[in-house]
């Protein structure tokens, strides 16, 4: 079975949309396996943009879509986004989504918490979108989370409720916000149940089969390995592992079956919130890639930081997010440019090295050491083969594979699905 695991080699926003649509095309499922509705992915499809925060992008290549028990999913946000696409024309029932049953659910303490919590912080805070993703996975890992099991039992939902009210509360009192009553909280769930649970069952039996019939199957991580609660710039993080070794823990599934794994990466680097970024730019050139590539957060809205590409963090996120292939996106943004830099290392306290290190003030102590390469003149926007770039767009990739110590898989050179340069076939094996 010849599978493929997406996922991220810098903090986010890479474009993953675009490359997932691509393969999610060639596959016969494709799997959520972490994150929750913090993330988006944007497709376009002929006239139709779709946004993305939970669904797999499968569904809109009419593809079966699978939540794994890895994401932490909001009932309102799902059906939401159900709803939205279906008003632009998109299928989307039990016959193609299914959710795994013990999946944890993000209830509205979730993001009152979240957000109670930012603002208690102050000019500390992490940037969170507030929308109760840590604290779902804070409830998963205490054992008190209510998944969408638990909706075909009230009892169960009551008993789990008087816990998490009497953690939940607490904290919220304390923080000067509004607390639950359990009654209220308690319709709202089991208002979920009719609408939620005809999508549920156990996914791992599904893939176990499909594993069997030698399906293609499709692994789509969400944000990206510097935003890994254990490999990341934290505690500037997202809650859950984005590592493609995740897939197998949050799908159900065992290691050998992630197959390819391919790590998406921009030109350049972006990143949204807070937490350090060495070679962000905050000159002309870091707002022309901000204006060139429409820098703003796809679930957000929030402007994102631009910079110079980082190959050092790229080649990180290589080593550790087990990445054997790199898609990179956005080449055109760079159309233009008399020079680029690419950072090659960081001096921290005047030490050279060549890995951004876990303690946060050595982090924010990084700064970063350039290697400066000569632009090109003419335009890499929508070339679909290497013949039709520039020799020094060419010259500037190759580079980046040095670096980074990993091939480039594909070449996106717009936003449009077709204008993608391929190298070898991710499904091939």
């Amino acid at each position: 079975m010849a599978n493929v695991a997406i996922i991220g080699a810098q903090w986010g926003d890479e474009g993953k949309g675009k490359v997932v649509d691509w393969l999610a095309s060639r596959a016969d499922i494709v799997v959520r396996f972490q994150g929750g509705h913090n993330a988006g992915h944007t497709l376009v499809v002929g006239n139709q943009t779709y946004k993305l925060s939970l669904l797999p992008s499968g569904v809109v290549r009419g593809k079966l879509g699978i939540i794994g028990n890895g994401v932490v999913l909001d009932p309102d946000a799902l059906l939401s986004e159900i709803a939205k696409v279906q008003a632009q024309g998109l299928e989307v029932g039990p016959h193609n989504l299914r959710i795994a049953e013990n999946t944890p659910l993000i209830l509205p303490l979730h993001s009152a918490i979240d957000k109670a919590r930012e603002m208690a912080r102050g000019k500390n805070a992490i940037g969170t979108t507030g929308r109760g993703i840590g604290p779902a996975y804070e409830d998963k890992v205490a054992r008190r989370a209510i998944r969408l099991c638990d909706l075909a039992e009230p009892e169960t939902v009551s008993h789990k409720l008087d816990e998490l009210l009497l953690h939940h509360n607490t904290l919220l009192a304390g923080l000067g916000a509004e607390t639950f009553a359990k009654q209220d909280l308690l319709e709202k769930i089991l208002g979920w149940a009719p609408k939620l649970l005809p999508f549920a069952e156990a996914v791992w039996e599904r893939l176990d089969q499909a594993r069997h019939d030698g399906k293609r199957v499709m692994f789509e991580g969400a944000q990206a390995v510097m935003l890994d609660v254990d490999h990341g710039t934290y505690p500037f993080v997202t809650s859950s592992n984005t590592v493609a070794g995740n897939a197998a823990a949050g799908a159900g599934i065992g290691p050998h079956a992630i197959g390819t794994v391919l790590g998406i990466a921009k030109a350049y680097t972006t990143r949204v919130g807070s937490g350090p970024f060495p070679t962000e730019l905050f000159d002309d050139t870091g707002k022309l890639l901000g204006e060139r590539g429409h820098e703003f957060g796809t679930v957000t809205g929030r402007p994102r930081r631009c910079g110079w590409f980082d190959a050092c963090l790229v080649r990180q996120a290589v080593k550790v997010g087990g990445v054997q292939g790199l898609v990179l996106t956005k080449l055109d943004v760079l159309d233009g440019l008399p020079e680029l830099k690419i950072c090659t290392g960081y001096e921290i306290n005047g030490e050279l090295v060549k890995r951004l290190p876990a303690a946060m003030a050595a982090q924010a102590a990084a700064k970063p050491v350039y290697e400066t390469i000569e632009g090109w003149s003419g335009s890499t926007r929508g070339a679909r083969s290497w013949a039709a770039l520039p020799a020094q767009a060419i010259k500037y990739v190759r580079r980046i594979e040095e670096l980074v110590e990993a091939p480039v898989t594909l070449l996106s050179t717009s936003p449009e699905r077709d204008d993608t340069i391929t190298v070898s076939d991710p499904f091939a094996g």
